[in-house]
C-alpha cells in the first residue's frame, strides 16, 4: 500500500545514524541526501533500490508516530533488537511473538531519537 514514508526529525544527522545503525541488519543504507531549501536537509533511506523512508528537518512533532519495517525472519528481528541494545537505544518491547495483531507476528519495538515507536516485524509464514 505505501510507496514512501517521511518524518521530521529533531536532529536528521542523529536520525540518520540511529536508523543505519540499528536497522542495518533490515540492510538500511543511506540512498539521498539533498537540502531541503531553508537550511535543512532531507534524507532518504532504502533497504533496496529505492529510498522509500525520509528524514527531514523541521523539528520532531509532539505526537508519537509508529513505524514498522519488514523484516525476512525473526532472526533479522533479533539483530534489530542486538542493534539497539548495543546502541544503548530503548527498547520498549523485546522481541516476542504477538498473537493479538496474528498468528506468527513476530516484533521488536524501539524509541527513536525523536520519541516515536518504531519496530522491526516478521509476519512469519
Amino acid at each position: 500500500m505505501l510507496d514512501h514514508y517521511g518524518i521530521p526529525c529533531g536532529d536528521v544527522d542523529a536520525s540518520v545514524a540511529f536508523y543505519l545503525r540499528v536497522f542495518a541488519p533490515l540492510g538500511f543504507t543511506e540512498a539521498a541526501r539533498f537540502p531541503d531549501g531553508s537550511g535543512g536537509q532531507v534524507v532518504g533511506l532504502a533497504a533496496g533500490a529505492a529510498p522509500q523512508f525520509w528524514l527531514t528537518s523541521g523539528g520532531p512533532i509532539a505526537t508519537e508516530l509508529h513505524c514498522a519495517f519488514a523484516a525476512r525472519d525473526r532472526a533479522a528481528v533479533d539483530a534489530v533488537h542486538a542493534a539497539a541494545l548495543d546502541a544503548g537505544v530503548e527498547v520498549l518491547h523485546a522481541p516476542a511473538e504477538w498473537p493479538q495483531y496474528h498468528p506468527g507476528y513476530y516484533g521488536v519495538f524501539l524509541r527513536d531519537p525523536d520519541g516515536h515507536n518504531v519496530e522491526a516485524v516478521h509476519h512469519g509464514s
